[in-house]
């Protein structure tokens, strides 16, 4: 695998980040600020440069390479596989409640025979990730994992986009199916918020709107524990996510998912979060640590290799929570440099920040869920 990294801002024109040249790669990740990355003349340029390689591009809410994290620049990640063939499939969403059948289309569209991986990065904004999850890894084999994110667009939350081989779109979903026995994939998917309150039950919800916690009015035994925060809802609300207790499976036991909220409804007294909370389950607040933060992002880069064994990886893509980068601001290189503590300087790390993370709960768990506030990392190795 040869692997071929740059950088573009306005004022600095195009940065070369390492030194390798790759002549024939066979995938372009392009990570960017949404006026970059929706400009035609941003995927004209990048066709003219790899007119043979399949042209990711992905709106985001903050840009990763190396060790640096940015805002409204272009970070491009070339891919030369020497033993690894790739498909892709996509699909438009309108309306969250196509999200299931959106799943389902992309996996089916991704032929299974030497399928090992496939990586979603969906549109931010039109989705539900619970259930966009949920139609993907039903049709997907069963030992085949999955990982990936929801794109951004800064701290807006007004438009995102995502495109594979044309000028990315909004409500757009792109599947990657990674071929063959060569490839080796880890992944691993952390957050280090706090718990803290009692256990909640969920009593009423609807997707992923959640309208009571033990039959009392979900919004107003949130704001009781925000106190003065309360009054900067919905805002304030990336800072007090909810962990989701799962069910149990044969695979990983117990665990937990995080939920973070994106709006609130004063007169239902009603939450909407980026991902649902069937009822029945329970819930627990949660708030910022920034020391266990940085160390959720390392917990995450160290599970990660766990699949490759004592090999480290030579590709790493990072898809952390916009929530963790507005909690953690100067800080916020603090956990890219964690990661980059467990692979080694030769691994090349790219990467932006989300709207939502997806990736199993275990490194050695197959079935994928809708993550928030976490660190994802998918990490790959030709054998």
């Amino acid at each position: 695998m040869k692997i071929e990294q740059r950088k573009y801002t306005e004022s600095t024109g195009w940065v070369e980040v390492n030194q390798v040249k790759v002549s024939k790669p066979q995938l372009v990740i392009v990570f960017g600020g949404t006026k970059l990355i929706k400009d035609q003349r941003t995927f004209d340029e990048l066709k003219n440069r790899y007119p043979r390689a399949h042209i990711l591009e992905c709106s985001t809410a903050g840009e990763i390479i190396n060790g640096e994290v940015s805002d409204n620049s272009l970070v491009v990640t070339a891919i030369e596989f020497a033993k690894t063939t790739l498909k892709v499939a996509e699909v438009s969403i309108t309306n969250p409640d196509d999200s299931l059948k959106a799943g389902q289309t992309l996996a089916k569209n991704l032929p299974s025979s030497g399928l090992v991986h496939v990586m979603v990065f969906s549109d931010g904004l039109k989705v539900n990730g619970t259930a966009l999850v949920k139609g993907l890894v039903d049709n997907l084999p069963e030992l085949v994992s999955a990982t990936g994110g929801l794109v951004g667009d800064g701290s807006d939350f007004k438009h995102t986009y995502v495109g594979i081989d044309k000028t990315p779109q909004e409500g757009e979903i792109v599947a990657i199916g990674f071929y063959g026995s060569a490839l080796k994939i880890g992944y691993g998917s952390l957050g280090g918020w706090d718990t803290f309150g009692p256990e909640r039950l969920i009593t009423k919800s609807s997707n992923n709107v959640l309208y009571e916690l033990d039959h009392k009015p979900a919004l107003m035994l949130y704001k009781e524990y925000l106190g003065e925060k309360a009054k900067d809802l919905p805002g304030s609300g990336l800072l007090f996510p909810l962990s989701l207790k799962l069910p149990k499976s044969k695979q990983s036991g117990q665990s937990e998912v995080v939920r973070t909220l994106l709006g609130v409804d004063e007169k239902a007294q009603s939450m909407t979060f980026a991902g649902d909370l069937p009822e029945g389950l329970y819930v627990k607040l949660m708030k910022a640590n920034f020391d266990r933060l940085v160390d959720g992002a390392s917990g995450a880069a160290s599970m990660s290799v766990e699949a490759l064994g004592s090999h480290k990886p030579e590709l790493a893509i990072l898809i952390s929570c916009i929530g963790r980068k507005l909690v953690l601001k100067e800080r916020i290189e603090d956990e890219i440099e964690a990661v980059r503590s467990i692979f080694g300087s030769d691994a090349a790390i790219c990467g932006f920040y989300s709207y939502g993370e997806l990736c199993p709960v275990t490194a050695t768990e197959k079935q994928c869920q809708l993550h928030n506030q976490t660190m994802t990392i998918t990490t790959f190795r030709e054998g």
